[in-house]
Formats: structure tokens, C-alpha cells, sequence
């Protein structure tokens, strides 16, 4: 089994499992060993659900100005969350791969291996509630055939992704790639770097 067969299927477990109460507010409950790259994927995938849901809810026209910002900090914590998850994932790759050589002509990607699993992390969530759209029975048909092509569209880009993730691991293995591990370093979390923050100290 591919490594990227495997992430799509813990993936559609955490989507699942999130969707038996469908509520923002429910707690985790991940399966996997705490010091598993499983644990890290399903993890991963919980915390874009759980977002991908707060994004709906924030859309409400008529939300509570309080909730709303009550939200909105939700948000901001589960970004910083996910980035955190996102250096984590990497830094198993890096260990994982720490003892290749890369080759005298080995090349660095445009991403790391974990940022290409994030998005296949949200394109997971995006068939599935896709999925959701063509099984209405509240649609209109044009809409129901509409979600249909773009669900099409998106399995491709699973598909193709995956392919993509893979043949990276590949070279990186091979020593045709190399990866580096770069800390993400948000300024606007950082009381230090924030003006906003550090001007009203």
C-alpha cells in the first residue's frame, strides 16, 4: 500500500467519525498510537473538519457579533494547530529519511512532503462534502449535476495528487530530492512581532 492510500483512508476515517455527531464541539477521539504517524494524520484531518465546519458557521449572516469573534479566535487556534501538526508531520519524514545521501544533482521541491499531505487532507474533505451536494434531495437538478462534475474534478486531483506525494517520497528516498523542514514563523501570532500586540504593552 502506498503511503498516500494509506493517508486517504485515515483521512476518510476522520471524516467519517466526525460526522457520526457532526458537531464542531466534539471531542477527539483518535485511535491510532499517540507516537504514530497515524495518530499525526488522523489528527491532522480532525482538526480540518472540525475547521472546515467552523468556516461554515462563521458565513452565517446572522451571526452573534460575540459569537462571531468567539469563532473567529477558534479559528485562529486551530490554524496554529494545524501549521504546528504540518512541521510535526515533516520532521517524521526528515527523520525518516535521515540517513539518505542525496545525489551530487538532487534537486528541492517547491513544498515539503507535510504540506502536500495537508492538502490532501482538505481535498479529502472536499469529495466528501461534495459527495454530500449530489445526494440532495432539496437540489435542483442543474445543481445536482453541477456538484457532479465538480466532484469528477476533484478525485482527479486526488488521484493525480497522491501520484505527486508518492514519486516525491520516492526521490526523496532515492536521494534524488532533498527536504528541509522550514518552522513557519507567523507574525501575527507572535505578541513580539504583531504591532497591534506589542504597541498596547
Amino acid at each position: 500500500m502506498s503511503f498516500t492510500t494509506h493517508c486517504n483512508e485515515i483521512f476518510n476515517q476522520a471524516i467519517r467519525d466526525y460526522h457520526i455527531t457532526d458537531n464542531v464541539d466534539t471531542p477527539i477521539s483518535n485511535p491510532y498510537d499517540r507516537d504514530s504517524i497515524e495518530n499525526r494524520l488522523y489528527l491532522k484531518c480532525w482538526i480540518d473538519t472540525v475547521q472546515w465546519h467552523f468556516e461554515d458557521l462563521i458565513r452565517d449572516p446572522h451571526i452573534n457579533p460575540e459569537e462571531g469573534m468567539s469563532l473567529k479566535h477558534r479559528i485562529d487556534r486551530s490554524n496554529q494547530d494545524r501549521t504546528d501538526l504540518v512541521e510535526q508531520i515533516d520532521s517524521y519524514f526528515r527523520q525518516l529519511y535521515s540517513d539518505v545521501t542525496p545525489l551530487p544533482d538532487a534537486t528541492i521541491n517547491t513544498e515539503s512532503p507535510a504540506w502536500a499531505v495537508d492538502r490532501l487532507s482538505i481535498l479529502a474533505l472536499k469529495i466528501y462534502h461534495m459527495k454530500e451536494q449530489t445526494e440532495r434531495t432539496d437540489a435542483s437538478p442543474e445543481h445536482i449535476e453541477k456538484c457532479k462534475s465538480k466532484l469528477n474534478i476533484l478525485l482527479e486531483q486526488q488521484k493525480d495528487l497522491s501520484l505527486a506525494i508518492d514519486q516525491l517520497l520516492d526521490d526523496i528516498e532515492h536521494g534524488r530530492k532533498y527536504m528541509k523542514v522550514y518552522r513557519q514563523m507567523k507574525m501575527y501570532n507572535d505578541p513580539a512581532t504583531n504591532p497591534i500586540l506589542y504597541n498596547k504593552k
